[in-house]
């Protein structure tokens, strides 16, 4: 099992690439333009912007902590060694498909304990995460592909089009952005 050769030809591969891509774009196409300008809105607000997930969700947004780092925002990934305190007027974004990740739904009761703001992107809109955030965006989780494979891609992309457009909003341009790129790698 696992040393036998590998039994695929290019087509198979190639309607899996499809069938990836066509359930991607139906699932962006989705994601409420109104919802992500609430997002949007609430980023701008905040003194700073914690992020969480865990797993693959983690990554997602960790990805979308950097970019707002870029974009000369305060944002900082929850549980490292050098995140601040957070506090009133702060805003939690937190990614988790399921909406009942227990670390992350725990950083969201904490979160609404010190008066922050609590963003859930999530598949979930029933959720406990749903139920506990002041606005949410919903990504759509239903999937070919395994676990929450749609939910992360598309969540990922999302965000990706979210600093885009606030990128565009506060008039950042890229080597503005360079600047603030890491430079010790």
């Amino acid at each position: 099992m696992g040393n036998e050769p590998l039994k695929m030809d290019a087509g198979e591969f190639q309607q899996a690439m499809a069938a990836i891509c066509a359930e991607f774009a139906q699932a962006v196409f989705s994601v409420e333009a109104a919802e992500a300008h609430r997002l949007a809105e609430a980023i701008l607000a905040a003194a700073t912007v914690f992020v969480t997930g865990e797993g693959r969700s983690g990554l997602v947004a960790r990805g979308f902590a950097m970019r707002l780092g870029h974009l000369g925002r305060r944002a900082y990934v929850t549980g490292e060694s050098v995140t601040p305190a957070a506090a009133r007027g702060d805003l939690l974004l937190a990614v988790s498909g399921s909406g009942e990740t227990r670390v992350t739904v725990t950083q969201a009761e904490t979160a609404r304990a010190l008066g922050m703001r609590v963003a859930a992107v999530t598949a979930a809109p029933e959720s406990a995460l749903a139920r506990l955030a002041d606005l949410r965006l919903l990504i759509p989780g239903d999937s070919a592909q395994y676990g929450g494979t749609l939910f992360e891609q598309t969540a990922l992309v999302a965000l990706d089009a979210l600093a885009l457009a606030l990128q565009r909003h506060l008039g950042r341009t890229g080597g503005e952005m360079d600047a603030r790129h890491a430079n010790l790698e």
